[in-house]
Formats: structure tokens, sequence, C-alpha cells
């Protein structure tokens, strides 16, 4: 009959009582010290003003009011003016034509197509391709758009007599130099066809193809602001609008009092502090861990994460921010194992298995999707399944330079594009049967998270998001916490508006490249800095499916939520000669967070008391290393800042490790500012796997400044162990073992033959991390070690020492069926290995019990 034996107070639930401490790392803070920033709200019931005569809450900073900011944009810029006026005019015309020859004939009858058609040849070039006529739609649509130059880029459009038309469509071929119609010539590259078509080199029909198929997925990804054309007024409306901005920022800080009078006034939002209200930060986890098969999870990829400069170091090829390698694995790894460890906690706790579907966003940018794609081949789909992943294909826009909204241009039929934000997930969600995918996996709701947020699993964030959201049948949600000054980061808010007599309130964000518009600062001494007063938008998110797919689905430009241009930043490229170019511009980019604003609750008159109890929209706050620490920009030799490096977020995983150890009684040095690494390592590496939490199996002991800790194991006890050097503990079978399920599919079987392994009294000395060496990149986890104890545990090997001190270098390797038990002896170390009994090979000698009582987990070790 098994024995169970209760563990001892420091790890007893989910609230972890250490010494009558909480364990921070379900709540976030230490409860000593309480928030300042964030207003906790228990049952989702507030009882802050919104009134201007109330004063706020002291989360809520003065107002900022911008008049007629989202009901009334600037008049175009003049320079824009007519251009818009004509493409708009143009886009209504094709919008009432139902078939592709009534939308040629229309473009045919746009003076920019007809000068096209009508100079050089280019009519005649056209029809000697063979174009469809979808083809020629697009190509006309460009040209309409007035982008006839990626054809030229200045090679064959200049005002000059030509009097035999040479250089017709010569940026098509490259290589016809000397083609004369008249005499019905041939250039040196090109050759005719039977029916005197020209047949051009294969790179440069590559080229055309590419650019067709470019202007293809614009024309059908946009087609609810009007395609190609819709794209390009859009564009110009928006470098209209930055135009006027820069020349009269509306800075006031007072309402329009007229009720027929549209003003948008925004509020820091309040919410619930997962950090101090720890019994609803509990609870709200436990609806999340519940709610976990009625969750999917999605992860935007798409991004060319430039700022990032990942390049393969064998092949120079550039590489996408997914395949990041951090801390041991790359970034996306990182984010199916945290999600991973969520499912196996619903394992211990329920006992069924729970395989979450994941839909990731990918685009061709870095070869984005074909690397995400090997990955998840590479390593077995996770084994997790191919079926259970969804990967949709983001399309690439094109960039437009911010003095004309003239596309850049690489060289001929080679626009210079860029993913447009991950914006475009919600409609190409749908557009692809994302969404109907997820219920057909029977889900209702799910989390996003982007991959450069290396923290974003850290404590419940996630669990107690996706938990409210899903027990208050919530439409959207957003984590979030302490903006940090001076940040590249947009900020979350609550929105008051009035328009046509309705009061309409709901969270919503603004993004960092918009705070003009809004005529607010984030200087120290602007009387409207967002410093303190708005936390930080972070893109952790959660969202109901179908309120999103209503959106999503709706053929208007509310399915491109927060569409802006942003232009603070310049265009890099190489063209066709090999010049770089530098050029101030942007694309068309949507940001996903913005669907938000499809979820305002309207009412026929002003809130000023609890608005936010009945809202669709919420927002729950933790401490900021809890929640965001990207590494998605490479750090320059000369920065002294390590914000948003993978150097600082290292750092904010070794703060996070530290405020878990130190309340489970183990002493370790303290992290300090990030200035006091930006040329030193930093005081220890500890890299735990996420799968022992939330409720964290330690308990005593010690780890001394320069230390390495790594354990790879799910079943895992640590009981007062003094650590000086590095101690690796890895299992193949982490969280189970994997097994063929009935589709032929490798599926990981929670809990089924686990690795394992006990460590009780033990001291560790060795010396550990060669910190001298130059080679070492620590966010990496890529080091040089002198010394090492490291404990390698194959299939269900268990591995136990106890009462022992383990000096100098040592490798354990318990092979798969076996348990090794280290102890002293009178002559060194005494070691004992041992055939696990048959009846214990699946579910092991030992195993943490997970229960609940109230909002709490209760463990046990159960000894068989």
């Amino acid at each position: 009959m098994a024995a169970t034996t209760t563990i001892t107070p420091c790890s007893s639930s989910i609230l972890l009582h250490n010494n009558n401490k909480t364990n921070p790392f379900f709540h976030s803070l230490n409860p000593k010290k309480p928030s300042l920033l964030f207003h906790p709200f228990p049952t989702l019931s507030f009882s802050s003003s919104l009134s201007s005569s109330t004063p706020p809450p002291p989360l809520c900073a003065p107002r900022v009011s911008t008049a007629t900011i989202e009901y009334a944009p600037p008049a175009p810029d003049s320079n824009f003016h007519h251009e818009i006026s004509r493409l708009k005019a143009l886009r209504l015309k094709l919008s009432s034509s139902t078939t592709l020859k009534q939308k040629l004939k229309i473009l045919d009858s746009d003076a920019k197509v007809k000068f096209f058609l009508n100079t050089h040849g280019y009519k005649k070039v056209l029809s000697s391709l063979g174009l469809g006529l979808n083809e020629l739609f697009l190509v006309k649509s460009m040209v309409a758009a007035g982008q006839d130059h990626v054809f030229d880029m200045g090679f064959g459009f200049e005002d000059r007599e030509m009097s035999s038309v040479k250089t017709a469509l010569y940026s098509l071929a490259k290589i016809i130099e000397k083609w004369d119609f008249s005499n019905g010539g041939n250039g040196n590259g090109g050759r005719e066809n039977q029916n005197g078509g020209v047949l051009v080199g294969e790179d440069t029909q590559q080229d055309f193809n590419n650019l067709l198929k470019v202007l293809g997925e614009v024309e059908e990804f946009y087609d609810c602001i009007g395609g190609i054309i819709g794209y390009q007024i859009m564009v110009l409306e928006l470098l209209a609008q930055s135009s006027f901005e820069t020349q009269s920022i509306n800075n006031s800080n007072h309402l329009h009092e007229s009720m027929e009078c549209q003003f948008l006034e925004i509020h820091p939002p309040i919410g619930c502090d997962l950090s101090s209200n720890t019994e609803y930060a509990s609870q709200a986890a436990l609806w999340g861990i519940e709610g976990l098969p009625d969750l999917g999870e999605i992860y935007p990829l798409g991004g060319s994460a430039d700022r990032l400069g990942l390049v393969d170091s064998e092949t120079g090829e550039c590489l996408p921010a997914a395949m990041l390698p951090y801390c041991g694995r790359t970034l996306l790894e990182g984010l199916v194992r945290d999600l991973q460890a969520r499912e196996f906690l619903y394992f211990k706790l329920y006992g069924k298995q729970c395989i979450t579907p994941v839909a990731i966003m990918t685009s061709s940018a870095k070869n984005n999707h074909e690397h995400i794609t090997s990955l998840c081949e590479k390593l077995g789909w996770f084994g997790r399944g191919r079926s259970s992943f969804r990967l949709f294909e983001q399309p690439l826009v094109p960039a437009v330079s911010a003095e004309d909204g003239q596309w850049l241009v690489r060289k001929p039929f080679v626009p210079v594009c860029k993913p447009g934000g991950h914006g475009v997930i919600w409609k190409l969600a749908y557009d692809k049967g994302v969404f109907q995918w997820f219920y057909d996996h029977g889900r209702k709701g799910a989390t996003v998270r982007q991959v450069s947020n290396v923290v974003a699993a850290t404590d419940v964030t996630l669990l107690a998001l996706a938990g409210i959201g899903l027990h208050h049948g919530k439409k959207l949600g957003f984590a979030s916490c302490k903006r940090n000054m001076g940040a590249t980061e947009g900020i979350n808010v609550l929105i008051e508006k009035n328009l046509d007599g309705e009061w309409a309130y709901g969270l919503s964000c603004i993004e960092y490249t918009e705070f003009d518009k809004f005529g607010i600062t984030s200087g120290h001494h602007s009387p409207n800095s967002l410093q303190a007063e708005f936390p930080a938008n972070t893109n952790i998110l959660y969202v109901d499916l179908p309120s999103v797919e209503l959106v999503a689905s709706s053929r208007s430009e509310r399915s491109l939520p927060g569409m802006v241009l942003n232009t603070k930043k310049s265009i890099v490229y190489t063209d066709y000669f090999g010049n770089r170019h530098s050029v101030p511009g942007g694309r068309l980019e949507c940001t996903m967070q913005n669907i938000a604003d499809n979820f305002l609750n309207t009412y026929p008159s002003r809130c000023f008391k609890g608005v936010e109890d009945n809202l669709d929209t919420f927002i729950v706050y933790n401490e900021r290393r809890r929640v965001t620490s990207s590494a998605k920009k490479k750090r320059k030799p000369s920065d002294t800042s390590l914000h948003q490096t993978p150097e600082g977020s290292l750092l904010d995983i070794m703060r996070n490790a530290y405020d878990l150890l130190s309340w489970c009684d183990i002493d370790l040095p303290e992290v300090e500012s990030n200035d006091k690494y930006v040329d030193s390592r930093p005081p220890f590496l500890i890299f735990l796997h996420p799968a022992l939490g939330p409720v964290w199996e330690f308990s005593g002991g010690s780890i001394s400044k320069g230390s390495e800790l790594q354990v790879e194991v799910a079943e895992f006890l640590w009981r007062n162990i003094q650590l000086d050097g590095s101690m690796i503990i890895v299992a193949e079978n982490i969280m189970g073992s994997t097994r063929i399920d009935d589709k032929g599919e490798l599926i990981l079987q929670h809990g089924h033959r686990c690795g394992r392994c006990k460590l009780c009294n033990v001291t560790v000395l060795n010396d550990g991390v060669d910190w001298t060496s130059g080679d070492n990149v620590y966010w990496k986890h890529d080091i040089r070690r002198s010394e090492a104890l490291k404990v390698i545990l194959h299939g269900n090997a268990e591995f136990e020492a106890y009462n022992v001190i383990i000096q100098g270098n040592h490798v354990f390797e318990v092979p798969d069926g076996y348990k090794m038990k280290i102890t002293a002896g009178d002559s060194g170390l005494v070691v004992q290995m041992d055939l696990i009994p048959q009846n214990l090979m699946d579910n092991g000698s030992w195993f943490w019990k997970y229960d609940t009582k109230g909002s709490h987990i209760l463990l046990e070790l159960v000894e068989l």
C-alpha cells in the first residue's frame, strides 16, 4: 500500500506558506511591499470615479482629452489631396463593377493607366507576356495607384525623345537593351516566341512572378478597403494626417462640454493587481487552469525583427526572431515549453491530457514560414502532433517613402516589402479558416503572446488573464504593468468618448508612434507625461474567439484594427546596383491589440462610477519583470542600455529566479540594476523548467555568487541544498514519454515514465562556470565550465542524493529503468544502482500528487 507523506509547509499549496510568508511566484509581489501603481479589483467591482470633479483613485492621472481625433481626421495635406480624391473616385467605380472585364475597362480609362499603356510601347509588351485578366488587373491597379516606377525604376519613364522605343519594359527583361518594335528587333538576352511575344530571362521572369504574387496578396487581403487602390489611399491619408499633425497638434486638456461636439478622452485603466490581491490571483489562475480545454494559443511570428539582426552563423542567412537561440533553445521552443508546463499542471490536477491547439502567423520575410515549419518538423511538432498546429502566412506589403508615398524599389519589379504588422492576424485568421479550426478543437477563447517576450508565462499572469476572461465572459483582456520611462512601447487606456449623444467606454491601446496624434508626450516635465500615469501595452491578450471573428469577418475597415504608418524609423535596403539606402518611410501596419476598439460598451448617459464593472474588456497587472521583458534588438558594443536586448531580458529572468528561491528560504545574491551589468557578468545563472511551478518544490539552502543551476525535470524535490559551482539536472522525459497515437502522430503522454530527482541535505562544490572565458554568451546559455555536477536521466530514470557532499567534476548518467542513489561512505561517495520494479516503471517509485482546496493547490509526496 502506498505511503502518503504531506510535504513541508513551505510548498504545501498554491499559496505556498513559507514561515508565514506568501509565495511571490503565485502572487507576483511581496505583500510587504504593497503596490502603489495599480488598483486591485477582487470581485471585478470598482469604486473609482471618472468625473472631473471627483478625485481619481491612486492610479488615475489627469485626463488627456483630444477633440475630433478619431471622428474627424485632419484635412489631407495639399500635396496629397488631389491624388487621394482621384483614387477614392476610382475605388468607388471599381467597387460598383462585378466582373474583371468591367474593372479593367474602368482602369483603362484612368489617366495614369492610359499614359502608361501609351508610353514606349508598354501596351504591346504587356500583351506579349500572355497575362490573364487577373494579372492585368493587378498590374494596372498598381499603375493606377501611381506606382508605375516599380516597372522601370527610372530606366524608361524619363521625358526624352526615343525614335524606336528601345527601352520598353527594360526593367522586366533587364536583357532587352536594343529591342526595336518597329523593326521587330530583339535584344541580346531575350528571344521571341512563335507569336512574336517576348520570352525573358528566368531571373527576371521570377521577379515579375513574385511581383504578381505580392500584388495579388495585397489585393486579396485588403479587399475590405479596396485592395491595391485602397492600400495606397490609406497610406496617403496617414501621411497627410502625419504632415498635418507636425504642423499643429491639438494639446487641449479640456473636454468640449457641448453634447453636439464629438470628443475622445482617455484615462489610466483600473484593473486587478495580481501582485497584491493574492487570493483573487489564485482563484483567477485556477479558473485559467480549469478552462484550459476551452483555450487556444495564438503566436504572431510574422515580423521581420530587423532590430535583432539575427544571422545564421554558417550560411549568413538572415533569420526571424523565432529562431533566436535563447537560454539553450529557440524562442519558439520557449513558447511551446511554457504552454506544455500549463498543460502538465492541468494533467496533475485533473488526471486528463489536454493538448492546446496553437495557431502561428508566419510570413515570407527572411524565410520565416519555412524556418518555423522546418523547426517544428525537426522537433516532431513538440510531441503535440502536426494536427494541433495551424500555420498561416501573412502577406508582405510595399514599403513607402514618407515624403511622397511612393513605393520603394530594390530593382525593377522588386518593391521593398515588409510584413503588414501583427494586427493583420484577425482578418487573416478568418480568411484562412483559423477560427473554424479552433472551434473544431472545441475552443472558445485564446491567449495571445509574442515570441520576443521571454517572461510572459512567469507567475500566474497568463492563467489569471485567461481565467478572468473565460469566467466572466469577457471579449478581450490585457495583461499590463508599469511602463518604463522612455520605452518605445504603447500604453493601455480606458477610452471615454461621445458620439451623437451616446457615451462609449472600453479598454484599448495607443501605440507610441501615435502619441503625437493625441497631443501627449512622455517627457518628465510635460503636463501630459505618460511615465507614471498610463501602464504599458505588452501585447499579451486574452480574446473571445467568436467576438473577434465577428469583427474579422466584417469585410470593412474594422477588420484591420489600428492602422498606422510609422515613419519614425528609416527603411534600409540595398538596390539593384548594390547601393545601400536609408529612407524615411514605413508601410501600412495594423495593431492586433486595437481589435479592442470594436468592443466598446455604450450608455445613454455619461458614467461616473463603476463603469469597468460591465465592460466587455478588462485588464490585469503584475510586476513588470513578470509580464514583459523582450529580446527584440541586438545590443551594439557602444550601447549603455540593456533595454529590450537578450542581455537585459536574461537579467529579468535571473531576478524572477531570485524572487522565487529567496522566498523558499534559499540564500542567493540579489540581482542589481541593469547598469551594473553593462560590462560584467550576471551574479548567477539559474534556469528552471516551468513545469516545476507554479507550486515550486524548493526549501532551504543556498546558492553562492557565480553559481549555475539548471533543472530540466518536472518531478523534483529540493531540501536544504548548498550549491557553490554548477549543478545541471536534465531528464529526457521531463513531463512524460512519447507514443504514437491512432493518427500516427508522436504525442507526449503526460506523467508516463517521467524522469525524477530528489536532493536532500546535499552540498555541491566545484569550480563551475569559467567566468573568465571570452566565449561565454550568457543569454544563450552557451558557456564554458571548469567543473560541474551533471545528472542525466534517460527515459524514466531516477536519481536521489541524501546527506552527502559532492565535490569536483561529476557526471551521473542513469539509464532508462534504473534508480541511482548517492550517499556518503567512509571513503567517499557511495553509488547504488537498482532496477526500478516492473510495477513502478510507468508511474515511478514516487510522485507529487496535486489537489485543490478552495483557491489553493495542495501537494502530497506519494512514495510507492
